[in-house]
């Protein structure tokens, strides 16, 4: 370990922020001196001019304050360390000062590294800004960062970053920003901030008071900025040739046919990260390119709430049957403002839906869906899943209890080579993604889904909103309520058409089944109860109560065709509870156990920390899975779940203790379920498939 990661060992500060470079420059400045029989390490002062004793506080302001100096251009004249605000009586001091050129003695920046956590960072920051009059503040522990302008007394608002030495704050708030920029400051690559750290960021400062349902409002905002994101897909379409030119040229590629998706040829592509491309976008012009219309300008409070409402009016227009025809911002004009300062900085079409999922989680658990036992799955559970199942082109799917829509739409990912991103689908690719299916019960879900969908889906979508289990009361919303009709008519048309059964809604023939079934709560009401096989006893009396996530494995049975494969998430004791043999051995008898996967116990951290296993399911066919009595299962167990105790995110590091990025500016949870396109180790996906090749299994058998 090297002497700044031994110094910021067990602290709450970072240098993820950093550069090698810049980090490298500091560590070479390092002396080591003998205090108190002790050594301790030391650095000339940047600003001070004397050598300083390094702590992890030391550190970051070190290295925070090289970079104002030399990327911003600022002179060490203007900085000073430590300086000493008045509160009446008290005096605190402020860690580091930027004093305006033309008023020496005031305040223009102020940057506050004492507090390590972002809210007791910000209110420090505020209390600093206001008692100084300073417009401009930052916070950062060296892993994540923010930059303020300092509206009023009462709110902060974000801006994309500080004016440099030549700059003034009309500056970085009028300039022209297009997709261009956006992919080169997108706030969660480079702030190193999740969507939900934002959008908590966002409750704390104006939503928690607001009088509003945060849900719907910060769902209006999301819809809106993919929205904008969306209408630049021609500029993103020329940024991909661009790169594809300056690549080749780069590694003497041979001509050859990129998708609009994968931007990169893939001999690039190995080993490289998002600074990588990051660098490469810079190089190219965005001259002509479409001004993104989902930022603060600078504009007055009301001008911005009515543009901001007018892309709303039109993104509804474009993915109907979301919000109602009439639906309009609740917010406060000067609330929303902060709202859209906080948000137009995040690029939410980035590769895979971890971004808005985590976001969504948050939101909708805070009312009903963590009460029904339902948690979103991590999208590395999820690849995994559509990695083992292999969908193929020409094959249906659905999730019988889809919630936010990740196994439809990853596996929509799968079918067409299309990541989520705002590059537009090809005709030839649509039909494919008409063939994917996702069912949910809780309405706020399938509204989030439906949006997810339709993007992913370029503007229609198989998601519906009915209870999986109860489906002799389709009909009650398929026949007799006009609005579902309207809103999921098309979509239940599609599925009709998979019917085992014409006007039979219990059985399907569906090629391929993902789900995460709701684990708590048990079903009571034995008219649902007698649907189902296992609602009864051995000695055929109707049980009095069956667990939801039992009814599911036989229901997701149904569903599939004869060969069908399934991958359903299930809590670890119907894999070794005594009670729960007859659940098995109903299993073996529809179908071929494939695999058993035993997933962390941090899994569904911080909702739950119920253990659970992935049980993957071939229904028994003459052709594709012929019966059998006897035959080898795949067992694995995940021991890198990707989380900690906590339920947070264990994201891989490179030597210098920064987080690493993929090349889609994704930082990359550290787990041992697949190889996240290389990034990681070959892990227990790819340990499948090379098992299910020797076994033949019809889904991997080769044509």
């Amino acid at each position: 370990m090297d002497t700044l990661q031994e110094i910021l060992k067990d602290s709450n500060y970072n240098l993820a922020l950093f550069s090698e470079a810049e980090i490298a420059a500091l560590r070479d400045k390092v002396v080591t001196k003998t205090v108190r029989s002790k050594a301790a390490h030391f650095v000339p002062c940047v600003v001070r001019g004397k050598d300083i004793q390094l702590k992890p506080e030391e550190i970051v302001r070190q290295l925070f304050a090289a970079r104002l100096i030399k990327e911003y251009g600022y002179p060490k004249k203007r900085l000073v360390f430590e300086h000493p605000v008045s509160f009446g009586r008290e005096k605190k001091k402020a860690d580091i000062v930027i004093f305006d050129k033309d008023r020496p003695d005031s305040a223009y920046i102020v940057v506050e590294l004492k507090k390590p956590k972002l809210i007791e960072g910000k209110n420090q920051l505020r209390s600093y800004c206001n008692a100084t009059g300073a417009p401009i503040g930052v916070w950062t522990n060296g892993d994540k960062i923010s930059h303020y302008h300092r509206k009023d007394p009462n709110y902060f608002e974000d801006i994309t970053d500080i004016p440099n030495v030549n700059q003034s704050l009309k500056d970085i708030l009028s300039e022209r920003f297009t997709l261009r920029d956006l992919i080169i400051k997108d706030k969660i690559a480079n702030e190193r901030k999740s969507l939900k750290d934002i959008i908590l960021e966002m409750e704390n400062e104006v939503l928690a008071n607001a009088g509003v349902d945060v849900f719907e409002e910060v769902f209006k905002l999301i819809f809106t900025k993919l929205y904008d994101e969306f209408q630049s897909q021609q500029d993103k379409g020329i940024l991909n040739y661009f790169l594809r030119q300056v690549i080749k040229t780069k590694i003497h590629e041979p001509e050859g046919e990129y998708d609009s998706e994968h931007v990169l040829p893939p001999s690039y592509l190995k080993g490289q990260d998002y600074e990588a491309l990051k660098d490469a976008v810079s190089g190219i012009s965005d001259e002509g390119f479409r001004v993104l219309e989902f930022r603060n300008t600078g504009q007055t409070d009301t001008e911005l709430k009515n543009k901001i409402q007018d892309l709303f009016n039109r993104a509804k227009t474009q993915w109907p049957g979301v919000f109602p025809e009439g639906s309009s911002f609740e917010l406060s004009d000067s609330h929303l403002s902060i709202c859209v300062s906080g948000l137009q900085d995040v690029k939410l079409f980035n590769s895979n839906l971890q971004v808005v999922d985590e976001a969504f989680e948050y939101l909708v658990n805070k009312s009903s869906k963590g009460e029904k036992g339902q948690y979103f799955t991590p999208r590395h559970v999820i690849d995994m899943c559509v990695q083992m199942l292999n969908p193929k082109r020409g094959e249906y799917m659905i999730d019988t209890a889809s919630g936010s829509c990740g196994f439809p739409v990853h596996t929509i990912f799968k079918l067409t080579g299309h990541l989520f991103t705002n590059a537009e689908i090809p005709d030839k690719d649509k039909k494919h993604i008409l063939k994917v299916f996702g069912i949910d019960f809780d309405e706020k879900t399938v509204r989030v889904a439906r949006t997810l969908n339709l993007i992913a889906g370029d503007g229609e979508t198989n998601v519906l909103h009915l209870n999986s289990l109860d489906f002799e009361r389709w009909q009650d919303k398929t026949e007799n309520d006009k609005k579902w009709i309207k809103t999921y008519g098309k979509g239940f048309e599609r599925l009709e058409k998979l019917r085992a059964e014409k006007g039979d809604n219990k059985q399907f023939n569906f090629d391929i089944l993902m789900a995460n079934p709701p684990f708590a709560g048990d079903i009571k009401e034995s008219r649902i109860l007698h649907q189902y096989e296992l609602g009864f006893k051995a000695n055929g009396k109707a049980q009095s109560k069956v667990g939801r996530d039992i009814l599911f494995i036989e229901r997701n049975l149904d569903f599939l065709k004869p060969g069908g494969r399934m991958a359903i998430v299930l809590p670890q004791g119907r894999f070794n509870n005594t009670s729960d043999k007859h659940i098995r051995e109903f299993i073996a008898e529809h179908g071929r156990i494939l695999a058993v996967v035993g997933l962390h116990g941090n899994t569904f951290k911080p909702h739950t920390g119920t253990k659970t296993s992935v049980l993957f399911v071939q229904k028994w066919d003459d052709k594709l899975c012929p019966k059998v009595d006897d035959y080898p299962i795949f067992f694995a167990v995940s021991e890198k779940g990707g989380k900690n105790n906590s339920g947070d995110y264990i994201y891989v590091k490179n030597g210098n203790g920064q987080y690493k990025l993929d090349r889609n500016g994704h930082l990359i949870v550290d787990h041992d379920l697949h190889s996240h396109d290389g990034e990681l180790p070959y892990g227990i996906a790819e340990a499948f498939i090379k098992w299910a090749n020797s076994e033949k299994l019809s889904f991997w058998a080769e044509d």
